[in-house]
């Protein structure tokens, strides 16, 4: 049953800009302008600044915090000008310029280990990767999990006319899994926790892989970044957001209750044991093996017809290269 159903899911080296090539200068120094907002749809941040303290450190007005995560939505979001920065896996900027929405990524957290997992209809007889030949998988090409299949697939020795890949933004992919519109998804935490623990008696369960999903990035759109004023204020959040994760990673039983039992509505147990199979959050002062995997990523998408081939260098501001890792402490920064 092989074929596919797929849709479009709608101070550092100097940088240019990916539309016009032209240099982008350094970086705006000081403080953000008084008046100077950011609509930041970065939900983690949020819920860290106040218990963090570092709330006394933002120095410019958040106008809106849209509590959305899915690609897609990102980039809609910058196209109708409500958010002026997000944070995303990899894919969703190559996606971006796919379908020619410019943004750049202005930060970058590596993860060495997986953070997707396949899970299964229930009843699924479905137990490891090779099992996904003749089935249908929910694939998000503008995601994370999108690639994530892909990659999964290609270590498998399956060709992507091997499987049914059925076009689904990765909000519905709970939906289609309980309804077996799918044999099997990617999920992350704490989804997939939620999902088997309501499923799991039926049959549901979760294929692990070591596939990797390596970037966490935070992009803003090319109209905020070659705005002085907006781009200061993004300049000022990287290391926020840095440390948010680092005073997360150091108070686990503060985040497992304000995140994972409050704002995603688990169990504090199931925040644990998440929390206990998460890696060290890790900052890198180069970008150079970032921008390899994500090209080696485009590249993958684009061998599918998923997206035309590109430079994702072009895809990366690297006037904000050092930020992030210089705002941490040593245990978390690494070279690369």
């Amino acid at each position: 049953m092989g074929g596919t159903a797929l849709g479009l899911a709608g101070c550092a080296p100097q940088a240019t800009t990916a539309a016009s090539g032209k240099p982008l200068g350094k970086l705006p120094s000081g403080a953000p302008p008084p008046g100077t907002k950011l609509s930041v749809a970065v939900r983690t941040t949020q819920l860290q600044l106040v218990p963090s303290g570092l709330k006394k450190d933002l120095r410019f007005t958040v106008s809106d915090w849209p509590n959305l995560t899915a690609g897609p939505d990102i980039i809609q979001g910058f196209r109708a000008h409500s958010i002026d920065l997000a944070v995303n896996a990899g894919i969703p900027p190559v996606q971006a310029a796919a379908i020619g929405v410019g943004a750049r990524i202005v930060a970058v957290q590596e993860r060495n280990h997986p953070s997707y997992v396949f899970a299964t209809a229930p009843g699924s007889p479905i137990t490891e990767t090779g099992d996904f030949r003749g089935k249908k998988i929910g694939f998000s090409q503008g995601q994370a999990q999108g690639v994530v299949v892909l990659r999964a697939l290609k270590k498998a020795g399956l060709r992507n006319s091997d499987v049914t890949l059925v076009a689904l933004p990765s909000t519905q992919f709970l939906t289609a899994l309980q309804s077996r519109q799918v044999d099997v998804a990617p999920l992350a935490e704490p989804t997939l926790t939620k999902y088997l623990r309501q499923y799991g008696k039926d049959g549901a369960r979760g294929v692990h892989t070591d596939v990797v999903d390596l970037l966490t990035v935070l992009w803003a759109p090319d109209e905020v970044l070659d705005d002085p004023a907006r781009a200061t204020a993004v300049r000022d959040f990287i290391p926020l957001w840095a440390r948010g994760q680092v005073w997360a990673w150091e108070h686990p039983d503060r985040w497992i209750d304000r995140y994972y039992v409050k704002d995603q509505g688990v169990t504090v147990a199931d925040g644990r044991r998440i929390v206990a199979s998460l890696a060290r959050p890790v900052f890198t002062t180069s970008w150079n093996r970032a921008i390899a995997w994500e090209q080696e990523t485009a590249d993958l998408l684009a061998s599918g017809g998923f997206v035309p081939r590109q430079d994702v260098t072009k895809l990366f501001d690297r006037r904000f290269e050092r930020l992030a890792a210089e705002a941490v402490p040593a245990a978390y920064r690494e070279g690369s």
